[in-house]
């Protein structure tokens, strides 16, 4: 007689019927202690579990940072935007960003090569808002029936507070999603964008941090922590939110990519005048954490 499978020994091990999601992570945990489950199938099912708790409002890219294009734009304007975001999707826009007409997708744009007259209004794919409010798990439903991968996320006035993605949710279920538009695996850990600021990995090494700031002072002690981003976590105390600014001697860094569990990009002003007026917020009083 065959070994018991995977699942059968954990059908058995959750037979003792956990009465709350408590318990039942509980009892994953024993599950993965015992060798039932690896570090990556518990790490997706509490994620799982965590995206039916989580709002749309926690992940959404904010309504600033969304790159849009305008509904009378020409292709001589469209594709230098298009080029230098590498999205798939676009919400066009006609004047305010409350007024979004639709979805233009990149790759609508080779119809340029063979077709003489050019609308936008005519390409674009009907845009879907949701509120704020919306649970993740909902929406991932939602996008697996209606094939849709982005939605505008609209708050109780009616006013556009940003976007998200199936990426988006699906990120906070299995974690970092890297595709050929991200930085490569080895290579450009940190990268200066068109505005001239630096897009930096968490996972950069300090060593390397200081080497590339040097000339703005950067000096900071990898005694505690190996990379940028346990430099932060330790400094906090806690893994930052998407967006939250972060003034650490003398560099500002606002972020750009994180979730619940792990902190993946970093933006890094150089000039002061730049930064935006969102708060800083100051670290926690609570104990740092360790870098793991």
């Amino acid at each position: 007689m065959s070994a018991p499978g995977f699942f059968e020994r954990l059908s058995s091990l959750l037979l003792r019927e956990p009465e709350d999601r408590e318990q039942l992570l509980m009892l994953l945990h024993g599950a993965f202690e015992k060798n039932l489950m690896d570090a990556d199938a518990l790490s997706i099912i509490e994620g799982a579990l965590a995206a039916s708790e989580t709002r749309v409002a926690e992940v959404l890219v904010p309504r600033a940072e969304m790159d849009v294009i305008s509904v009378d734009a020409s292709p001589a304007e469209i594709l230098p935007l298009v080029i230098a975001a590498a999205h798939s999707r676009f919400p066009v826009v006609d004047g305010d960003r409350d007024n979004v007409q639709g979805i233009l997708l990149a790759k609508d744009l080779l119809r340029l090569g063979v077709e003489k007259e050019f609308n936008l209004r005519d390409w674009l794919r009907p845009a879907v808002f949701i509120p704020e409010s919306k649970r993740l798990n909902v929406l991932l439903r939602e996008f697996r029936v209606s094939r849709n991968h982005m939605a505008i996320v609209v708050n109780e006035y009616g006013g556009v507070a940003g976007l998200v993605t199936i990426e988006d949710v699906l990120e906070q279920i299995v974690g970092d999603i890297e595709d050929e538009y991200d930085f490569d695996e080895t290579h450009d850990n940190i990268r200066k964008d068109s505005a001239g600021h630096y897009r930096i990995k968490a996972r950069t090494e300090i060593a390397d941090f200081n080497a590339m700031f040097r000339a703005e002072g950067a000096a900071f002690s990898d005694k505690d922590c190996d990379t940028i981003g346990g430099l932060i976590l330790r400094y906090l105390g806690r893994v930052p939110r998407r967006n939250e600014q972060i003034e650490m001697e003398g560099f500002h860094f606002q972020v750009l990519r994180a979730d619940s569990r792990r902190l993946y990009t970093l933006l890094l002003y150089l000039h002061r005048k730049n930064v935006p007026s969102a708060p800083v917020l100051p670290k926690t009083e609570t104990t740092p954490a360790s870098n793991t």
